[in-house]
């Protein structure tokens, strides 16, 4: 099979024929039909990790996969209601299955799991094994397409889960004011679960990008802030003159740049929430002293499990979230990674197998 896998980091992605793999008894072999690109995988290159862990080479990058089951393992049960041709996406965290995070279904914060597209296997190449609990079957009626699908598992599925974090604290509702941070590929979701999980909550879209900004309001944020070059005041006046008010009540930050961060928590109300997905930065820099005596709470939210992604999938099945997806030849992953280290896309690029 093709693959696109990395030897080193700071160094293109090297496209070559590798074995098809093996399956353990337990896995499926998954033909991809389309991997989503992430920013993760750019960081992935670039070391961004390496002060937590160090890459084993070669590695094949690609943890957004969507595809159909090739191969069932003998020992996968018939309970798992799997077949050779079925639709499938691909869950990412897959956990030792016996530390507590793993016994509440939280797989993809296990201390000992691992990851496809973090390994010697992933969407980057034409088929891949999973372990059979980590597929979630995908009804062909709805006839979505694999690089419609991809982009849930990650980009679809991360902000979801940051989004549910802000409703189950109570931090939304329809007195309340919910920033979206970045309109990039997790940020054309938010805005999406914004208005389906916000309980009438006005939504506003941040960022830097008039392309992005549009498509937001496509996406139908309430209003949209182009905070380029703009200071602190001006964009409270900003969003004062759009809502009517000049603090926000809750943010998804889908950016984790460092500026953004200290902007959100230079607008946030009196307890407030703030729910960080994305990785831009590495470093949080924002003041105690409102942090604390404004009971301002700071939600860490990663990816998402199992019933995260089949809630997504439901949703989407169901015609209530919309794609914005570029569709590539896996011969041009990498000048599509460049494009993405520069900001260049808009959406989710996918490679379609």
């Amino acid at each position: 099979m093709r693959a696109a896998r990395m030897h080193a980091y700071n160094e293109p992605l090297v496209l070559e024929d590798v074995p098809i793999p093996e399956i353990e008894p337990n896995e499926v072999l998954v033909k991809v039909g389309a991997a989503g690109m992430c920013r993760t995988d750019v960081q992935l290159i670039d070391g961004y990790f390496r002060p937590y862990v160090e890459s084993i080479f070669p590695m094949t990058l690609g943890h957004e996969i969507a595809g159909e089951v090739h191969k069932i393992g003998s020992l996968v049960p018939k309970s798992a209601g799997l077949e050779e041709g079925d639709q499938v996406v691909v869950v990412g965290g897959w956990g030792d299955e016996t530390c507590r995070h793993c016994h509440e279904g939280n797989t993809q914060i296990c201390p000992h799991g691992k990851w496809p597209g973090f390994g010697p296997y992933g969407g980057y190449a034409e088929y891949v094994p999973v372990p059979a609990q980590y597929l979630i079957k995908v009804d062909k009626r709805y006839k979505l397409k694999a690089e419609e699908l991809a982009p849930l598992t990650d980009a679809g599925l991360t902000p979801y889960r940051g989004i549910k974090k802000l409703r189950d604290a109570g931090a939304l509702g329809p007195d309340r004011v919910l920033a979206v941070f970045g309109v990039g590929g997790l940020g054309t979701y938010a805005i999406q679960y914004a208005k389906l999980l916000g309980g009438g909550a006005t939504v506003v879209a941040f960022g830097r990008n008039a392309e992005k900004l549009a498509a937001a309001e496509d996406l139908g944020a309430d209003y949209v802030i182009d905070i380029k070059g703009k200071s602190l005041d001006d964009i409270r006046k900003e969003l004062t003159r759009a809502t009517g008010k000049g603090e926000i009540d809750a943010v998804i930050d889908c950016a984790g740049a460092k500026e953004m961060i200290q902007l959100g928590f230079g607008l946030l109300s009196v307890g407030a929430h703030y729910s960080s997905v994305g990785l831009v930065g590495d470093r949080i820099d924002i003041p105690l002293f409102p942090f604390v005596a404004r009971e301002y709470t700071y939600h860490g939210s990663f990816w998402g499990n199992y019933n995260d992604l089949a809630e997504v999938v439901k949703l989407v099945q169901e015609g209530k979230v919309k794609h914005t997806v570029k569709a590539i030849r896996l011969d041009d992953v990498n000048e599509t990674l460049d494009l993405l280290r520069s900001g260049g896309i808009v959406g989710r690029a996918v490679v379609k197998y």
